[in-house]
């Protein structure tokens, strides 16, 4: 098996947001979350809106300063990047492509200009060139005929032409890594297969590394090579995406799953959760942040977080009834 680069590598990420305006009462979005990203591999973060995953992925572009942890690209931390001033190299390699494809793009500008500032920015084209670097991009992510597309502005582009260009306007810059949030969730079904496959070429035959982060599993199983489970800022279990998808061990993974609609299914399957909150985790706060809504939860679960459990070479679970 080939042994691919890592390129991200997360250690006990953590990320406090202040409630309000006192220094002490703290929101923790992210909790002691660690996780590599090889080469040409897709990571699928996996969890319902408020889990956290997308919180990680503005911390990976700089969006937000982490509270604890670290952070090291290509073997170099992140804050030596800073240090070093060399903030511009870091966001040309780790891009992102953003949910909302309305409103990721400039109305005032046209699609030409969308993606010939990053080429110019970074170096990637002279003034001479860009525009044949444009037309290369557009044919790359299945937008023709070019020309006509260039001219365009967003509101003459559907949503899936628009996420296109967000994903022309990434991979414009030769990144290798793409942090991609909810791409396709606010597309139309019939064009979100379209996305997924492009992306899965450009990871497959470019060697651009994904984090794909969504609240689907069903789609983190057909993209990506590895799944991580997120729950109120907690990784409650990951591993490679067939083992994490087909055999899953932490109870709120089994609940993802079951949301998943099956061709010949009849009815809707028994979810088995409880009707509790979703809790507001704090820094102080203890047990499994699952065991409020968790059929089978115990005083352990209560008192106490539970360690990671290896369940099957590769595939951990944090579960005490594992």
């Amino acid at each position: 098996m080939e042994n691919k680069e890592t390129l991200l590598e997360i250690k006990n990420l953590v990320m406090d947001f202040r409630i309000g305006h006192s220094k002490s009462n703290l929101m923790r979005a992210v909790n002691d979350v660690s996780f590599e990203l090889k080469k040409g591999e897709a990571l699928a973060i996996v969890g319902e809106s408020g889990s956290g995953k997308s919180t990680g992925a503005r911390i990976l572009t700089r969006i937000y300063e982490h509270s604890a942890g670290s952070i090291t690209f290509k073997g170099k931390s992140l804050a030596d990047y800073v240090s070093e001033n060399g903030e511009l190299e870091y966001a040309r390699q780790v891009q992102m492509i953003f949910q909302d494809p309305f409103g990721s793009l400039n109305p005032v500008h046209s699609i030409h200009h969308h993606i010939a500032r990053p080429l110019l920015i970074h170096k990637r084209a002279s003034k001479q060139n860009v525009t044949e670097k444009v037309y290369e991009l557009l044919e790359l992510v299945g937008l023709s005929p070019v020309v006509e597309t260039a001219q365009k502005f967003p509101h003459e582009l559907s949503g899936g032409q628009r996420q296109r260009v967000a994903i022309a306007r990434a991979i414009a810059v030769d990144p290798e890594v793409i942090l991609a949030d909810e791409p396709i969730s606010m597309l139309d079904v019939s064009v979100r297969l379209g996305i997924l496959n492009l992306m899965a070429d450009l990871k497959d035959k470019h060697g651009i590394a994904f984090m794909y982060i969504t609240h689907d599993i069903a789609t983190a199983r057909y993209f990506a090579e590895k799944t991580a489970v997120m729950y109120v800022g907690h990784m409650v279990e990951w591993g490679e995406s067939d083992s994490v998808t087909q055999t899953p061990q932490h109870p709120y993974s089994k609940l993802l799953l079951s949301a998943v609609p099956e061709v010949g299914r009849a009815g809707r399957r028994d979810l088995s959760v409880r009707k509790g909150e979703i809790p507001l985790w704090k820094p102080s706060s203890v047990g499994c942040p699952f065991a409020s809504r968790c059929p089978i939860a115990t005083e352990a679960c209560i008192q106490s977080m539970p360690e990671a459990t290896e369940v099957k070479p590769g595939h951990y679970a944090r579960c005490h009834h594992l």
